[in-house]
């Protein structure tokens, strides 16, 4: 299908940050060339990060909510939501913001590890749960914060402490899972992907080795399910994974996993491909791509579940710029990858 008309549609568009995501994951522009580093400053000072960034208090940091959890306006939230529109690295201003990512994450708690026998007990005290020795945590926390801190160019000694509980709490499988339950025995696709995202791009800044070993453990629990599937049936996992969103948040979708796996450089194995093949079938007849449900509303105020600024909607015969924008880069990475 020619994808040309929505291309220029999305090159006219008035976020910059649409525009951003076109020229580089579509058209292949470079990241150093002067025109991005442009568009990426453009970015900085646009109103929809001026929405994201709101209500700062006067030593920088976020106080929405009850938290830097606070979903979907905290801290936590809003750090990772710029990373991924393309705001510019190294911005100082927003050291505030990573240092209470880096304080939540890495408190104390998280290292105080149990022994438990059942779920009512993991619910008992805080701490880090450990049921036939696999940890019982939700690992996207410290893995969104990861990915957002390193790809924001904010990372300090503190950054590989992160990595350090990540990788401590990684499954024999290669993930990781939050599930009480003594019998989960297998990682979930939600805990995972923001921790894979995260170890991704510190391996690509830092060359480590290690770290680069245990991405490629934890993109196989999306691979061996070609990145919606069971292993046992073929069958779709859940109906939401083939839907499209976003942003995803904590949440899993096939765009979001081909999004990452072209992040860790995986775009190209073939077990990529039945996924690819779904999104590909997903296009509008005028070349976008559509939001089919959606992980946030839009309220004007700060409750559980409503973002700083809206997202383009839900529709299933209108495309979504955010959606159409990743979507084309996802597919236009899977054309370039070698086999």
């Amino acid at each position: 299908m020619d994808t040309t008309t929505q291309v220029d549609g999305l090159l006219a568009s008035s976020e910059p940050s649409v525009r951003y995501k076109v020229r580089v994951g579509v058209l292949g522009e470079s990241e150093s060339s002067r025109s991005i580093r442009a568009l990426r400053r453009g970015i900085r000072t646009s109103p929809r990060v001026g929405a994201l960034l709101a209500g700062r208090a006067a030593d920088g940091r976020l106080l929405r909510g009850l938290g830097v959890y606070q979903k979907w306006q905290g801290a936590h939230w809003v750090m990772a939501a710029l990373a991924d529109l393309g705001y510019p690295p190294g911005d100082r201003e927003l050291v505030p913001m990573r240092d209470q990512l880096l304080d939540a994450w890495l408190a104390p708690e998280w290292y105080d590890e149990f022994e438990c026998p059942s779920k009512a007990k993991a619910y008992s005290r805080r701490g880090v749960p450990v049921m036939h020795g696999r940890y019982r945590r939700c690992a996207s926390q410290q893995g969104n914060a990861l990915y957002a801190i390193v790809t924001l160019g904010l990372a300090d000694e503190r950054t590989a402490a992160l990595v350090e509980r990540l990788l401590h709490w990684q499954w024999p499988d290669g993930g990781w899972n939050c599930d009480k339950d003594p019998s989960a025995d297998s990682s979930s696709f939600m805990e995972t992907l923001t921790p894979l995202r995260g170890l991704a791009a510190f391996a690509r800044h830092t060359g480590d080795a290690r770290v680069a070993e245990a991405v490629r453990r934890a993109a196989s629990i999306f691979l061996e399910r070609e990145l919606f599937k069971r292993r046992s049936t073929g069958t779709v996992i859940r109906g939401e994974f083939t839907q499209l969103h976003y942003p995803l948040y904590w949440h899993y979708d096939i765009l979001g996993g081909l999004k990452v796996m072209g992040e860790a450089g995986l775009i190209g194995d073939p077990r990529c491909t039945a996924a690819l093949e779904l999104l590909a079938g997903k296009q509008l007849p005028d070349g976008g791509f559509p939001a089919e449900a959606r992980h946030y509303k839009v309220t004007g105020g700060v409750e559980l579940g409503a973002d700083a600024v809206d997202w383009g909607g839900t529709s299933k015969r209108v495309a979504n710029p955010w959606v159409t924008a990743d979507a084309l880069s996802v597919l236009a990475a899977a054309e370039l990858a070698p086999a």
